[in-house]
């Protein structure tokens, strides 16, 4: 069996505690050869954990890219330096593998586009939801005509109280001038999963939404800046308190899991690591005296080139997180649904089938449904040879699409043509 060398750029949450312990497993396929990051804690924990040579490991990005060091680059900064740096990598000759969103910036995509076809290499975008066996079911299910021809999708992006203060008012994508609007930035998923399932480019979209809630105006007269010396940190829900040190404790003090391996670098996490982290980084914050600007619930329409119409519901504001989508068709309907973890088969006139998910996911594939799994075993196949599951092209197409719906929301929900 071939085993492919491998690169990371961006060696946090996703670039080496997902794809980096992933792939590291994988030993018989992959070994990761080189790291980049602009932290240095960052490199020597890794380059100790994943054993590479610290000759290997760098700082500034211009000597990394000096020279081509593996086969395959897993380029995981950034949201608006992923281009730029895609660009280089496939100049060198790397295939990649490449975080989402790719760019919110249409010439951009073209770019991309270019500089992939120029190279041909690979260039896989985590869209690793289409690669999730829930979601891979729902589209077999579609296209052995269950429930006989798809008409319309509604869909809804639970995002979670927490997970809406963690990432998109105290994180790194609380800002989108320095990365992408939201809509890009947590949707591109769901609006991947759309096309995919409609088998169709999407023609027309419109979109309203806005940030309501977390803002200077919405904060407790008595509130201070940062949540350890404020009154309210033990009842406040968006308290960092009580998301970060009691959410911690109440999972029973998990390893070096998301959203708490975000906010420090310690390996392993302790409750003190965690404490220090509230009182000294951005994640102590208050979430009304942010420098956020990311809307926290948008609604998007959308109608298909070939008919098929959908809806898409963002939503910060939820209990829980995960995603919610029902497909109607001519002779039957079909309701995904992962907070609930099942697949519910409705077929009209006949009984109700009840497939649960967790049937379909192999307990050790990792995040996303077993999506982060399937897709880097999806890159290697590609690499050797098969056919990639998913083009740079159909990806670009999800990105086309959010681009449009910001677009709209700007304008008011106008609606917009997408091509």
């Amino acid at each position: 069996m071939e085993k492919l060398k491998v690169a990371i750029i961006g060696c946090g949450s996703r670039g080496c505690e997902t794809y980096g312990r992933l792939v590291y497993d994988l030993h018989d396929k992959f070994e990761i050869v080189a790291l980049c990051d602009i932290r240095q804690d960052r490199l020597d924990k890794y380059s100790s954990e994943f054993k590479i040579d610290k000759k290997n490991t760098f700082l500034d990005e211009d000597e990394f890219f000096k020279e081509k060091r593996a086969d395959v680059l897993f380029i995981c900064v950034l949201d608006k330096d992923h281009v730029r740096v895609a660009i280089k990598g496939l100049n060198l000759g790397y295939h990649l593998l490449l975080e989402k969103p790719i760019t919110a910036d249409l010439d951009e995509c073209k770019a991309l586009l270019d500089a992939k076809k120029k190279s041909g290499k690979e260039v896989i975008v985590c869209h690793v939801l289409r690669y999730a066996n829930a979601f891979v079911k729902v589209n077999e299910l579609i296209e052995a005509g269950v429930i006989g021809k798809l008409v319309s999708i509604q869909a809804l992006e639970q995002v979670g109280w927490f997970h809406q203060a963690h990432s998109f008012v105290r994180g790194n994508w609380r800002d989108t001038k320095e990365t992408t609007p939201m809509i890009m930035a947590k949707c591109c998923h769901d609006l991947d999963l759309l096309q995919f399932y409609a088998k169709s480019r999407c023609k027309t979209i419109s979109s309203i939404g806005d940030l309501r809630f977390f803002k200077k105006e919405n904060m407790p007269f008595d509130a201070t800046h940062m949540c350890v010396d404020c009154p309210h940190i033990d009842k406040c829900p968006y308290s960092a308190k009580i998301i970060y040190l009691d959410g911690w404790l109440s999972r029973g003090k998990p390893g070096n899991q998301w959203p708490f391996n975000v906010i420090t670098e310690a390996n392993p996490l302790t409750y003190e690591a965690l404490s220090d982290a509230i009182k000294n980084t951005k994640y102590g914050r208050c979430v009304f005296d942010c420098d956020n600007d990311a809307v926290d619930s948008q609604i998007v329409m959308m109608e298909f080139e070939n008919g098929i119409t959908a809806s898409l519901t963002m939503m910060g504001f939820t209990g829980c997180v995960g995603r919610i989508m029902k497909f109607y068709g001519t002779i039957g309907e079909i309701d995904l649904d992962e907070e609930k973890s099942v697949i519910e088969v409705k077929r009209f006139a006949l009984p109700k089938e009840i497939i649960k998910i967790d049937d379909l996911v192999n307990p050790d594939s990792m995040a996303h449904g077993g999506g982060d799994y399937m897709i880097v075993q999806s890159l290697y196949d590609a690499i050797i040879g098969k056919n990639a599951k998913t083009t740079l092209e159909q990806s670009i197409e999800s990105h086309l699409m959010a681009i449009a719906a910001e677009s709209s929301r700007l304008s008011g929900g106008k609606m917009i043509k997408v091509h």
